[in-house]
């Protein structure tokens, strides 16, 4: 009879239950699923059956955006974080999957407003030092990027800081600063590509062609296949005239698609065109 009893109970509790929350649990469901167009009809469902009256219901705003975002549909996401930033004025997560929009949107000036937001009102984090450290990068101001690194780095070092650090060194002509960093990134993960492609060019163009040479076949191993690094190594050894190894390299580089190569191969290769 208790048992019966609380069947009873659950059932009519079950009943009481605002229709916008049973739709706001299917579309958790399907956002779990990636389901994300139906998730989004599902979620507009509870958003407009809570009529946004109730702040619990705030919420559904913010999801919609993700399933927005996730399917690259950025500005409705934005919309939706417009409104639900007046719910919700404070909201951090809001403002991050802001600057993640706007990085899919290539809006440089939009990121570094929501990350430096983000990082004013909140306890530090490595990965958003990087992030707008990468951002600064972008935007040429490199002694910006230097600061936000070296602070990501000295929570997290990692094999990326350190590359971008050593890019960050190189622009601003340290050059054996750079190639420090570029090092210890290798240190860190043998496996990762780009040190060894940046700390190749930044040797070559600096002069030291057998050093430049050393990292890119390096990268070379890592993937027989990269086209920067066959274009870099060919035409360091078409000007050392070793014409035959260098035009090998830049024709496979070019066929590849690294359009770069092609006057190189116009002025080394002369059976290029046959």
């Amino acid at each position: 009879m208790a048992l019966a009893l609380t069947l009873v109970v659950s059932f009519s509790v079950a009943q009481k239950a605002p229709r916008w929350k049973v739709w706001a649990t299917k579309a958790d469901t399907l956002y779990q699923h990636e389901e994300f167009p139906s998730a989004i009809k599902a979620l507009s469902k509870a958003i407009r059956l809570s009529g946004l009256q109730e702040k619990e219901s705030f919420v559904l705003i913010y999801r919609r955006a993700v399933c927005y975002y996730s399917i690259g549909e950025y500005n409705l996401a934005l919309k939706d974080l417009d409104v639900f930033s007046q719910k919700v004025p404070d909201g951090v997560q809001a403002s991050l999957l802001r600057a993640l929009v706007y990085r899919e949107l290539n809006n440089t000036d939009k990121q570094l407003e929501y990350l430096t937001q983000i990082i004013t009102t909140r306890a530090p984090r490595p990965e958003l030092f990087r992030w707008r450290g990468l951002v600064y990068l972008q935007k040429d101001r490199f002694s910006e990027a230097r600061t936000d690194l070296l602070s990501a780095k000295g929570l997290e070092d990692d094999a990326e800081t350190e590359t971008y650090l050593g890019l960050v060194y190189y622009n601003l002509h340290q050059t054996d600063s750079a190639l420090m960093a570029l090092n210890r990134a290798i240190e860190m993960d043998a496996t990762y590509l780009p040190p060894y492609l940046y700390a190749g060019s930044a040797s070559l163009e600096s002069g030291n062609i057998d050093l430049g040479l050393q990292y890119l076949n390096l990268a070379l191993k890592l993937d027989p296949s990269n086209k920067e690094a066959l274009y870099y190594k060919g035409a360091a050894l078409v000007e050392q005239d070793k014409t035959d190894a260098g035009c090998q390299c830049l024709n496979r580089a070019f066929y590849l698609g690294m359009d770069e190569a092609a006057d190189y191969l116009k002025e080394y290769c002369f059976d290029w065109e046959r």
